[in-house]
Order: C-alpha cells, then structure tokens, then sequence
C-alpha cells in the first residue's frame, strides 16, 4: 500500500474525527482515527483500487472506439 505523506494522512485523520463527530455525534482522539484509517487502508483499498481500474479500462475502451471512428473517417476513397 501506497504510504500518504504526513500532511495527507493528518488532513485524512482530521476528516475521520470530522465524520464521527458530525455523522456520529462520537469525538474519537487522533489515535483511534489512525487506526480506523489504518483498517481502511489495510481492508478495504483494494475494493476502491479496483474499481478505479475498472473506471479506468471503460474510458479507454470509449476513447479508443472514438479513435478508430476518427480514423475511419480520414481514410480516403480510392480511384478508378
């Protein structure tokens, strides 16, 4: 797993505690915040990881369909 800079991983932290607090109604301390972002990273990104992908594959998938009409309407007639 991807280690997130120290500022990344205190702004994601501080988001946590933000929704804990908000959603909850809970106020959770730095280092239970850590670890949830931990179990999260740990259990659960490789869920997001590969949808991303697959997110990925389908806009290719798109863009090389409109490449190859693109490309099909360069071809030019041929003479007789």
């Amino acid at each position: 797993m991807k280690k997130f800079t120290k500022e990344t991983k205190e702004e994601m932290i501080g988001r946590i505690q933000f929704f804990f607090l908000n959603e909850r109604g809970e106020e959770i301390g730095n280092l239970a915040a850590e670890q949830f972002l931990d179990f999260i990273s740990d259990e659960m990104a490789s869920y997001f990881y590969n949808e991303g992908i697959e997110d990925a594959i389908k806009s290719l998938q798109s863009r090389m369909e409109n490449l190859e009409e693109d490309l099909y309407t360069l071809k030019k007639p041929h003479h007789k």
